[in-house]
């Protein structure tokens, strides 16, 4: 396998190569004089040989804008007044040979219209004042996730989202993913071109993916995995699946031996119990003798077919923005319909899509065509990591866990953000901001991470060395805020706790929420963007003062005070059993032509080779008394708790070692001290916190204002979450 992509390298060249010798051959074409014998007498000065024609200057990428649809945005806010959403297509072209789009994979192999240029399209959806000059000219855009438009404004089931219209932003939702499917109206897709070979046939790979199922099946679609399992796959090059470089294994967890699958038990097919294996032929799902089996991951390699230019889409993004921004019209006369009216662009995503703004930050694609920043400012939101999005066979939608995408692309680019960042362990220089800090188009940056963040998805090697030995400075124009005591989805209140035994080992969920210290935090960076307002200071774990550590040294209640590390007896918080699990983060190689500090380049490993040598992990430390963690913006919720949330939950499975996805835990406190000692909590009552109902409101109304004044809370929201607690029975 390694073989096919290291003897298709010098095709590239070769490419190129002939190229230049066309140009070569046109310029000698020109003719030099003519070259018979003429007499001395009758012979005319010698004519200079004609120069040879200069090459015709490079087409111009243009770009054309269609609106599909405009339809009224329900409601009206404040003195900016009524809405309007426009749905369209940005149709566009990139120059392979422009050095702004050098770093792109695959892009001297994509198809060039008759232009030389390459095509693509991405949907947009754009929410704009319907009168323009009441906009306050800053273009929000809001990263899809998977394709999905997460934050896409709902004041009505969100009240709080109507202060970034009553503020006059103009809001742009456009595709950067180049493998979603259009399955619905509400998902924005983006069209990529397919990377050949010179001579126009498919190119092939190595391609591996993991197969996780949640129940038993008798099939499983391609691309597979838990997060990416919707997106448009890489079909294999023949279903012969006894070729070289073909194999299916399982294992129970990410650390125990595959175990190989024979080719006659599984097919490249769909079957079910009308079909049964080896079912019907298809590209785009497996099939298992005996079906699949949800004890076991399952992990396919084969050799793939025809990827697409992914990175395009950072590409697209880049220039979509910079066309709403700053042009007039599009190539073709159709008016940008916020022409003129926007001065400032701020871009924000969330999770995958918050990875996917990293990417393209690290990348270079900050910086516009014209020279000039994209974003004056981006918000990468509960995102630990980066997305792969520039590797050949990239797939952008993957995740993380303990079992699930635990050695997939993803997983090498630097966290560290300054540009001198020092990776000791994998012996690399350079973070995030190198590059944008060589062009000087660095935007103001603002990092933020859950809890889950630090457990699952290795969040923790942004703040500290390799090692986890100290803590990293940051540059001045990035600041990071953990926000204490939260799971990555969010959702808080003790409405959002679920419990199913089979599934979690703990009630899921967590009441803390980031949802309003997040719409705190966004006007916060409008101000430092627009306004030049210092935002508020980088809030984290640290080691130097032993709010980050070693999971191991977690320090939880006991009966006695006394801090329980693992190892030694059960904490005091009833029913819980701390069992440190969290998400390593090991150091990878894909192969030579991978270019790891990028997310770059050709794997030739599938799977990749573990280097014997792994990051530091550390986790935010906890408060001996609540079991809340220390560090970080602490919400209402957190600084006056009716019960632990825990930032981690454990799978129930039997024999599985994993986290629960993306999930906290809850357990409440008891109202009484009697009923907490008759149960063994060492951890304090309602009772004993707030004394009565109006003590526990005036707790919640002391925490909000003072959130309100180191600006980590809007008054609208800290009024909101004072008449919640007015209206909640928590005591007597």
């Amino acid at each position: 396998m390694r073989e096919l992509c290291i003897t298709r390298r010098p095709v590239r060249h070769a490419m190129g190569a002939c190229s230049l010798g066309a140009t070569l051959l046109l310029a000698a074409c020109g003719g030099s004089g003519g070259s018979g014998f003429v007499p001395v007498a009758a012979a005319p000065a010698p004519a200079p040989a004609p120069s040879p024609a200069p090459a015709p200057a490079p087409a111009q990428p243009q770009m054309r804008l269609t609106i599909t649809a405009t339809e009224d945005f329900p409601g009206s806010y404040g003195s900016v007044g009524a809405y309007e959403k426009l749905t369209g297509t940005l149709q566009g072209e990139l120059d392979p040979k422009d050095p702004h789009n050098a770093v792109i994979q695959d892009l001297a192999l994509a198809p060039v219209n008759a232009r030389g240029l390459v095509d693509y399209s991405a949907d947009f959806v754009l929410l704009k004042p319907k009168d323009m000059t009441k906009a306050n000219g800053l273009l929000r855009y809001d990263a899809p996730n998977r394709g999905n438009m997460l934050t896409l404004l709902n004041p009505t089931a969100t009240p709080g989202d109507a202060v970034y219209l009553q503020r006059g932003y103009t809001v742009l939702y456009s595709a950067w993913q180049g493998d979603v499917p259009k399955s619905s109206p509400a998902r924005l897709t983006a069209t990529v071109p397919v990377a050949r070979n010179p001579d126009g046939s498919s190119i092939t790979g190595p391609y591996r993916t993991e197969l996780v199922p949640s129940a038993a099946t008798p099939s499983m679609t391609l691309p597979g995995g838990v997060f990416n399992g919707t997106m448009i796959p890489y079909e294999p090059a023949s279903l012969d699946n006894t070729q070289p470089g073909y194999s299916l294994t399982r294992r129970r967890n990410e650390t125990d031996p595959r175990e190989p699958i024979s080719p006659s038990q599984w097919k490249f097919a769909t079957c079910d119990m009308a079909t049964p294996f080896p079912g019907t032929a298809s590209p785009t799902s497996v099939c298992l003798a005996g079906g699949f089996d949800p004890q076991y991951l399952y992990e396919l390699v084969y050799v793939a077919k025809d990827p697409k230019v992914m990175g395009v889409g950072l590409a697209a993004l880049r220039d979509t923005v910079s066309f709403f921004r700053k042009r007039s019209t599009d190539d073709f006369g159709r008016a940008n319909p916020v022409a003129g009216r926007l001065t400032h662009a701020i871009g924000q995503g969330t999770s995958q899509s918050g990875n996917a703004m990293k990417t393209f930050l690290h990348l270079g694609f900050n910086q516009a065509l014209d020279g000039s920043k994209v974003f004056d400012g981006i918000y990468a939101h509960v995102a630990a990591r980066q997305t792969n999005i520039n590797t050949r066979f990239a797939v952008p939608g993957g995740g993380g866990g303990l079992r699930t995408d635990h050695t997939a692309f993803g997983q090498t680019a630097p966290r560290g953000l300054a540009a001198d960042y020092s990776d000791e362990l994998a012996g690399r220089s350079g973070g995030v901001m190198r590059r944008c800090n060589a062009t000087g188009t660095c935007p103001k940056f603002f990092l933020g991470l859950s809890g889950t963040e630090f457990w699952q998805l290795q969040g923790s090697p942004v703040l500290t060395d390799t090692y986890g030995l100290r803590d990293l400075a940051q540059p001045d124009n990035a600041r990071i805020y953990y926000y204490a005591s939260t799971q990555h989805g969010g959702a808080g209140g003790t409405a959002s706790i679920s419990y199913a035994p089979t599934r979690n080992v703990y009630p899921a969920g967590t009441v803390v929420h980031f949802n309003d210290t997040f719409r705190a935090l966004f006007v916060a960076l409008e101000d430092w963007v627009m306004r030049g307002t210092t935002p508020p200071a980088s809030r984290v774990p640290r080691i130097d003062d032993g709010t980050l550590v070693r999971p191991a040294q977690l320090a939880f209640p006991t009966m006695r005070g006394l801090s329980w590390n693992v190892g030694a007896t059960p904490t005091a918080i009833p029913d819980f059993n701390y069992l440190a699990r969290y998400n390593d983060f090991p150091l990878l190689d894909f192969g030579p032509q991978y270019v790891p500090q990028d997310e770059s380049g050709i794997a030739t490993l599938q799977p990749p080779r573990y280097q014997g040598r792994s990051y530091a992990i550390l986790v935010p430390q906890v408060d001996a008394s609540t079991g809340l963690t220390r560090a970080g913006i602490r919400a209402v919720e957190a600084q006056v708790p009716l019960g632990t949330s825990l930032e981690f939950n454990y799978v129930a499975t039997p024999g599985i070692v994993d986290l629960s996805n993306l999930t906290g835990s809850y357990i409440p406190f008891h109202k009484t001290r009697a009923a907490r000692l008759a149960a063994g909590d060492g951890r304090p009552s309602l009772e004993e916190l707030y004394g009565d109902q109006a003590g526990y409101v005036a707790a919640v109304r002391a925490a909000a204002q003072s959130l309100v004044g180191e600006r980590l809370l809007l008054q609208a929201d800290a009024d909101a979450l004072i008449a919640r607690a007015q209206a909640s029975a928590v005591l007597p």
